[in-house]
C-alpha cells in the first residue's frame, strides 16, 4: 500500500480540529485569573498591614489579612512545587 502525500495531508486536515485549543476552556486565561486574585490578595494584606501600622487601624483586621497572605504563598509554593515535580519526571521519561 503506498502512502501519499494527499492522503496524509487529509488526515491531518480530519484531525487538526481535535488538537485545536478551545477557548472557552483556556488554561492561560484560568491561571491568569489565578495570578490576578495572588496579587490582589498580596495588594491587600499590604495595604492593611500599612494602614496598621499607621493609623492604628484594627489589628483583627491585620491578623486576617496575614493569614490569608500566608495562606495565598503557601499554595502558590506548593503549586510551583508540583509543576516542577511533573517536569521533571516529563524530563525523566524516555523517549
Amino acid at each position: 500500500m503506498e502512502i501519499t502525500s494527499r492522503l496524509v495531508a487529509d488526515a491531518y486536515a480530519a484531525n487538526k480540529p481535535a488538537t485545536a485549543p478551545d477557548p472557552s476552556n483556556s488554561i492561560g486565561a484560568t491561571f491568569g485569573s489565578i495570578a490576578a486574585s495572588f496579587s490582589e490578595t498580596l495588594q491587600t494584606s499590604e495595604s492593611t498591614a500599612m494602614a496598621a501600622m499607621t493609623t492604628g487601624a484594627d489589628p483583627h483586621a491585620l491578623v486576617q489579612a496575614l493569614a490569608q497572605t500566608e495562606l495565598a504563598v503557601e499554595t502558590a509554593v506548593t503549586v510551583r512545587d508540583r509543576v516542577v515535580e511533573a517536569y521533571q519526571e516529563i524530563l525523566r521519561m524516555p523517549v
